[in-house]
């Protein structure tokens, strides 16, 4: 198969689909590999280290996007890039479609097969190509919080941990997922005051026998959300609801009554955010206030440390990547259901139900496409 591996566009996007170490994996096994020059120097690696590894390395995307028949991605395609997209390719990448309408009618009629790895599942109910970036997301959420509440960029002025004779800042952590559990562990490491609410008893008592009684952990009912938000100095969105849009649970009334300064961090933007006041920003510009309240929202937070990153995210897609490329496209995703869950796109149909419903669009059973 013939493999493009193109330069991300996206704000302040540094990652890349594939390190030369798993180009190798794929040339080794007889596939061709092209990747864009300059691809890789916001990880450290040089076209020349593609070079060895057997890539070519080409200058432009569009020539990249013409001559591959999958293209391996980080972020969704940018309007430029789906624009390149052709009937019959293969987009192996993030997509986040359901906040996305725009994005999702263009695939469409792109006719490209894609393939999300944010749907991508596996045996134990996990989803084993977002769980590193969610780790990674969740972990630099309390630095992206950290900052917000300092007083220089419209914070309360409050250190997460206090010292010895001042009370920490409060941190309230909306989920208590692979995002949200890694926020407490770092939230609890720098010895602030952390709940963690959460509507599975199970991920509970999970935190619970982690934690020891270092954090607060409580049922996420409407009105728990609403004490804990109102009385946080910082407040980290982690709701996950694979493939749909996050739900909204703190609304702009909670907003309007929250303390002036504080901070929230949500994380969940890329599924169009668990915020009411939520709307996506960049590594750029990465905060706005509304009624006092910070507001963090970097759509592509894992992006900021694209070298941790990309090395993270690659070590879970390469098996996939060289299934994809060994076998082609219909036979990976007859041969596995868990890839089968990833496929959002086919040659025109919409066959993830979550985005469907978020758009009201129709829904095709990809397996009946299949068959």
């Amino acid at each position: 198969m013939i493999i493009g591996v193109p330069r991300e566009i996206k704000n302040h996007e540094y990652r890349v689909g594939m390190v030369p170490a798993s180009v190798r994996e794929l040339t080794a096994r007889g596939h061709s590999v092209f990747v864009e020059s300059r691809a890789g120097l916001g990880i450290g690696c040089r076209d020349e280290d593609y070079l060895a590894a057997g890539a070519g390395v080409l200058d432009s995307a569009a020539e990249l996007f013409s001559r591959s028949e999958m293209i391996v991605k980080v972020k969704e395609p940018q309007p430029a890039e789906r624009a390149m997209l052709r009937k019959g390719q293969l987009l192996f990448t993030y997509l986040h479609l359901a906040p996305d309408r725009p994005q999702t009618e263009e695939l469409l009629r792109s006719g490209a097969i894609c393939i999300a790895y944010e749907t991508v599942t596996d045996e134990r109910g996990g989803l084993p190509l977002l769980a590193p970036m969610s780790e990674v997301a969740g972990r630099m959420a309390m630095q992206a919080g950290a900052l917000a509440l300092e007083k220089s960029r419209g914070g309360r002025g409050v250190l997460l941990g206090g010292v010895p004779g001042v009370e920490p800042a409060k941190v309230v952590i909306l989920g208590g997922g692979v995002v949200g559990a890694n926020a407490a562990r770092i939230a609890i490491g720098m010895r602030a005051d952390v709940t963690v609410l959460d509507r599975s008893i199970e991920a509970l008592r999970q935190l619970d026998r982690e934690f020891q009684g270092r954090a607060r952990l409580l049922y996420a009912t409407s009105e728990a959300i609403e004490q804990q938000v109102l009385t946080a100095d910082l407040v980290i969105g982690a709701v996950l609801i694979p493939g749909a849009a996050a739900p909204k649970l703190v609304t702009r009334g909670h907003i309007s009554r929250m303390k002036p300064g504080s901070a929230i961090v949500d994380v969940a933007i890329d599924q169009g955010g668990c915020v009411e006041t939520s709307r996506p920003t960049t590594h750029e510009d990465p905060t706005y206030l509304v009624d006092g309240v910070v507001h963090y929202c970097v759509a592509n937070m894992p992006g900021a440390v694209a070298r941790t990153s990309t090395f993270a995210l690659n070590n879970a897609t390469l098996p996939y990547i060289i299934t994809l490329a060994n076998q082609g496209w219909r036979a990976a995703l007859k041969g596995d259901p868990h890839l089968m869950n990833g496929l959002n796109v086919l040659e025109g149909h919409l066959t993830c139900k979550e985005v469907a419903e978020a758009h009201g669009l129709e829904y095709r059973d990809p397996h009946l496409l299949l068959a």
